[in-house]
């Protein structure tokens, strides 16, 4: 978890890019910004800081040779945090840096803000932090004002709203050797283009803590039960819901994870489990992420996991049948006088 509240802003420095595609240019500023509006500064750490707060994942800075200096990201952070009076000349290098990596040609123009902050909190520790920040989508505003005889009115265009960060990225000052803490948010990242801002500018890799290991078993097993189990084995969409619901059901109640004992309670058959074993041996091979046979759950991966698993059998455009409890109270059938499908659902009392 990440907290700001004995946080502070050092130092920011605003540029300019465009989108390279377009031929539009970037402007750099050449100094830093003085902060001498205590208001101001409050409001720059809700805008800046603030959303990191719901953010769990962690990521690392990486380099596909393996050698991390070849991350642009990390040579200029790394440069800042040994010395910070270049923090002016290796923000500008960070903001050139985001004008190449806009290589799309959707991609908005927009600010750039790179700043420095002190005793940011995260996983309990406080540290030093680089911030980038982004802002592509601007708003526009009514201000009414008091007036002689009652209010006016005017307006403001082209301005920011505080509340909603397009994208931005914490580097926190702490095992540089293996990339930096890097906490990363993309409220825009919702199609193709979109994804310069992970992948080719900060150059991430998940760190495989427990709460990616929580996270990456989840998302496997789900995508095993309902892309994959129907190419080996015979199942009804009421049995693929109640090996989604048992899955959860062992993540919420155990505190570790243990693969052996996961197979035999949730799976508990030889065959599927080996077909998931193989599933996730693909997954580990084609994103180079090992993913160990026992770990400490996290309960924060479980929570965001539970809200993409469905529980809802859906049958066509009339009923939806909530599953959450045992299968065995539901039955499929087929009715040949209305050469229709039927589920028969067994129940005590209506709630």
């Amino acid at each position: 978890m990440i907290f700001a509240l004995e946080a502070s802003l050092a130092q920011l420095a605003i540029h300019h890019i465009g989108n390279k595609l377009q031929d539009e240019r970037y402007v750099l500023s050449d100094s830093a910004i003085e902060l001498q509006d205590e208001l101001l500064g409050r409001l720059l750490m809700q805008y800046f800081v603030s959303p990191f707060e719901k953010v769990n994942e962690i990521y690392r800075l990486y380099h596909p040779s393996d050698d991390l200096n070849l991350n642009e990201v990390y040579h200029f952070a790394e440069a800042i945090f040994a010395n910070p009076d270049t923090f002016i000349a290796n923000s500008q290098q960070l903001a050139k840096q985001l004008y190449e990596a806009s290589a799309h040609p959707k991609i908005k123009s927009g600010e750039v803000y790179i700043a420095m902050f002190n005793n940011v909190q995260i996983e309990g520790e406080q540290l030093d932090a680089i911030g980038i920040f982004k802002s592509e989508n601007k708003e526009t505003y009514l201000k009414v004002m008091p007036g002689h005889e009652g209010f006016g009115l005017s307006y403001e265009q082209e301005a920011i709203n505080i509340n909603k960060l397009d994208k931005g990225c914490l580097i926190f000052n702490t095992e540089k050797e293996e990339g930096y803490k890097v906490a990363v948010i993309d409220a825009t990242n919702r199609s193709q283009e979109a994804q310069y801002w992970k992948d080719e500018f900060l150059q991430l890799r998940v760190r495989n803590d427990n709460y990616n290991q929580t996270a990456n078993v989840l998302g496997i097993y789900k995508n095993f039960v309902t892309e994959k189990l129907d190419d080996e084995f015979e199942m009804n969409k009421a049995d693929k819901i109640d090996l989604l619901n048992r899955s959860m059901k062992y993540f919420k109640e155990k505190d570790n994870f243990d693969m052996e004992e996961f197979g035999q309670e949730v799976i508990g058959n030889e065959q599927g489990i080996a077909s998931f074993l193989n599933y996730k041996k693909e997954y580990e091979d084609e994103f180079e992420t090992e993913i160990p046979n026992s770990f400490e759950i996290s309960d924060a991966a479980v929570k965001k996991q539970a809200r993409v698993y469905k529980s809802v059998l859906k049958l066509d455009k009339n009923f939806h049948i909530y599953i959450h409890g045992n299968k065995d109270l539901i039955e499929k059938g087929f009715d040949d006088g209305k050469a229709m499908n039927y589920y028969k659902v067994f129940f005590k009392e209506e709630a």
